[in-house]
């Protein structure tokens, strides 16, 4: 993937090329497929992914959430409840309820199995706490799949998601491009998310190695839960701190809390706000003129793909081992040739905790 500026030009072809997201036809995808599998310097090669039609039969699988208290988790739950009505089959969904939260989530996994799923699919609240608990159902023969966050466990069957590190060096990219070496300097608040969460890391190291060179100066990371409370009182005591504040960069939690906070203290103008993921309300803000840029992982689709892995692995089909949505940016120059369906859940999706 190019750095945003240069990327962008690509956009419309990109956006072009995403498939109208009809319940039973949200494929094929545009995507990447990690060579080899599992490999931290592995090779991403565009394919185009295709699901199911059906499944054989009514597959048990269990799926764990650090927690549901964002829009983000919302997309995913949109997509891997949607898919598993689409293919035929049951799911239980669990949340651990935060990032603080591992020994929940690893309980929450164990019931899982002890409960009778067939494979298990988890958003990883730690990218090495889970790897005893994916060891013990790998040896039970139960396959579990990585979704969105990252884990670094060798017994997993597949991962559905996206390079975060990708996510936060296309953020970086945009300013570094934006303020080059030489021009003035500006400084950037810097909001990665829970600290130890993989994906967290991973955006955090993209970020970084992006504005390397540049004229961004960046302040040290305030690491926090993606709970909208923690994510305010973080802004609120850096733009306390550091009036001198150009950027405020982070995650979509991060970018959400900032609008209001920053057009309250009438910052607008002054302070810049972007997020490394999409959600909804960032969506919105991008639509509004409050949100500059943010790349978009396409959630829903990671979620559908996870269960049709899940699927094609119960069923001794062939499947991609590693594989995510192509990212893309979206700015306010080209969010209205964006299909929203294609990347975010629809408007007033409610959580769905079960598929019979």
């Amino acid at each position: 993937m190019k750095h945003v500026l240069t990327s962008v030009a690509l956009l419309g072809a990109t956006c072009a090329a995403l498939p109208a997201m009809a319940e039973d036809a949200w494929f094929p995808y545009p995507a990447e497929e990690v060579v080899p599998a599992f490999s931290a310097d592995g090779t991403a090669q565009p394919i185009e992914y295709e699901a199911l039609a059906k499944a054989d039969k009514d597959y048990k699988i269990c799926v764990s959430f650090p927690h549901m208290k964002d829009a983000y988790w919302l997309g995913v739950d949109y997509g891997v409840t949607e898919e598993a009505k689409r293919e035929g089959v049951s799911l239980n969904v669990v949340e651990a309820g935060g990032y603080t939260n591992l020994a929940k989530q690893i309980s929450q996994i164990e019931d899982c199995a002890a409960g009778g799923a067939q494979a298990v699919i988890i958003g990883a609240i730690s990218y090495d706490g889970l790897n005893s608990v994916v060891k013990e159902l790998a040896d039970k023969n139960i396959p579990v799949i990585d979704l969105v966050n990252g884990m670094s466990s060798p017994d997993l069957a597949a991962k559905s998601l996206v390079s975060f590190e990708t996510m936060g060096k296309e953020i970086g990219s945009y300013l570094a491009q934006k303020h080059p070496e030489g021009s003035d300097e500006v400084t950037v608040g810097w909001f990665p998310g829970p600290a130890g969460a993989g994906w967290v890391e991973a955006a955090n190291k993209g970020f970084m190695e992006a504005v390397k060179g540049s004229a961004v100066k960046v302040l040290e990371p305030r690491y926090g839960d993606t709970g909208k409370e923690a994510q305010l009182k973080l802004v609120e005591d850096v733009l306390q701190a550091n009036p001198e504040v150009s950027y405020i960069a982070g995650t979509a939690v991060t970018a959400e809390v900032a609008q209001g906070l920053l057009r309250e203290r009438g910052l607008t103008d002054k302070v810049g706000n972007l997020a490394f993921y999409l959600t909804p309300g960032v969506y919105s803000g991008i639509q509004r003129g409050f949100i500059e840029a943010a790349p978009a992982d396409s959630m829903v689709i990671q979620g559908r793909i996870a269960v049709d892995q899940a699927v094609r692995i119960l069923e001794g089909k062939d499947y991609v081992k590693h594989v995510g949505p192509k990212i893309f940016v979206i700015t306010k120059d080209n969010i209205e040739d964006t299909p929203r369906s294609a990347v975010l859940p629809p408007d007033g999706f409610q959580p769905v905790f079960s598929v019979n």
